[in-house]
């Protein structure tokens, strides 16, 4: 009898953790593209904004020659 419960318990570990890998790999799948998303949107605000209005600061540096 302890065998049977033995076998349904390993039985239903393995079904859960199956169904975790798929569920973790829907997820990352949908954190990619959301990030592809984001990506995207990013490279296209700093187009239209020549990059001013972005998260990225560039510095712009002057130099001056001695005449």
């Amino acid at each position: 009898m302890g065998a049977v419960v033995s076998c349904i318990e390993g039985l239903f570990q393995a079904i859960g953790a199956c169904l975790m890998a798929i569920v973790n790999g829907i997820a990352a799948i949908l954190q990619g593209i959301i990030s592809a998303v984001a990506a995207f949107f990013d490279i296209l605000i700093s187009c239209l904004t020549c990059g001013r209005g972005g998260g990225r600061r560039r510095r712009h540096t002057t130099t001056t020659s001695a005449i």
